[in-house]
């Protein structure tokens, strides 16, 4: 067996930047076969889910919607019914069909739609008129789509954490786009250690996480997908019940047991707002959290004070291994 040896592979995933970091000792060609098993189950995941893919089941649901319910299988029928807890556990400030709003909303154009673009669109934004029953989905409403890339990368991460422990890797870090899923140990046995960008300058950190070994950590922020007009910032992670951007804060962390319940409740948080998202993840057990507001005040639970540092410093290059 050869000395141990780090790998590391990057591919585009669900429209941003996937980076699979991992440790091996069994040689180049074994590691260049579980990168390809890593790089192709993510792959799996976004064609499957994608709603911008016309093979998708995805597509499937939002085709059908308001004419017929479509079988789905185990994988398919349990991350709708994560997304629809999620809007359930956030009074429905998310929705996994808050998709159609895309017909108002372009963050690319920088353009503000008019409220009655958004007001036309908002009936078709409705988590109860989804129904999950005998191994089926349906959208009641024609012109309804769901959407679920609120939680499809973090569940994406832990389908690669949990194949790279299949593999035999015993360490790594699997990245996509921001939302992490550990797996085992560092090398050096200190725990991980996780940057989080600061909302208002993604190029530095603001501060670091410290999680455990087989960790989870997400980030919402606002500051991923948007553009300011007129002083006013304009983000992607809309208010369901109003079809306007989140306010009160710029991004919120979460550390949990796997990257998927870290991410939902990063997004729980996110939309809650300060009082009540910290409340959230208080009182939530297994996990902890830091809410960054928009006037730059960090508030964390109680345990992630004892996980991370908060001073800011430049952004490392590679803050894995």
């Amino acid at each position: 067996m050869d000395a141990l040896a780090h790998y590391e592979t990057r591919f585009p995933l669900m429209g941003g930047r996937a980076v699979v970091e991992f440790v091996d000792a069994r040689g180049r060609e074994n590691a260049a076969r579980v990168a390809r098993l890593a790089e192709e189950e993510a792959l799996r995941i976004e064609r499957k889910f994608s709603r911008y893919r016309d093979g998708s089941v995805l597509s499937e649901i939002n085709r059908n919607a308001g004419r017929t319910p479509v079988s789905v299988d185990e994988e398919t029928d349990a991350l709708v019914a994560s997304a629809l807890d999620l809007s359930a556990r956030t009074g429905g400030r998310f929705d996994p069909t808050v998709g159609v709003l895309r017909g108002a909303w372009d963050f690319r154009s920088g353009r503000v739609p008019s409220r009655a673009e958004v007001d036309a669109l908002r009936p078709l934004v409705d988590a109860s008129r989804v129904s999950r029953r005998d191994g089926t989905v349906f959208l009641r409403t024609e012109g309804m789509e769901m959407d679920l890339g609120g939680i499809g990368k973090e569940y994406a991460a832990d389908r690669v954490a949990r194949l790279l422990l299949e593999q035999g890797i015993s360490a790594a870090v699997v990245n996509f786009s921001g939302d992490v899923r550990t797996v085992g140990r560092r090398l050096d046995r200190h725990p991980w250690k996780i940057g989080v960008r600061d909302p208002r300058d993604p190029r530095r950190i603001r501060f670091s996480v410290r999680p455990m070994a087989g960790a989870g950590v997400a980030t919402s922020g606002d500051y991923e997908r948007g553009f300011v007009k007129d002083g006013t910032r304009y983000h992607h992670i809309l208010d369901a019940r109003t079809g306007w951007p989140a306010r009160g804060v710029a991004s919120a962390t979460v550390v949990a047991g796997s990257a998927d319940t870290a991410g939902r409740f990063a997004s729980a948080a996110f939309l809650l707002g300060v009082e009540k998202g910290l409340a959230l993840l208080e009182s939530t057990k297994g996990l902890e959290g830091a809410l960054i507001a928009e006037d730059g005040v960090i508030h964390a639970t109680r345990g992630m004070k004892y996980m991370s540092d908060l001073p800011g410093s430049a952004l490392p290059d590679s803050p894995y291994f």
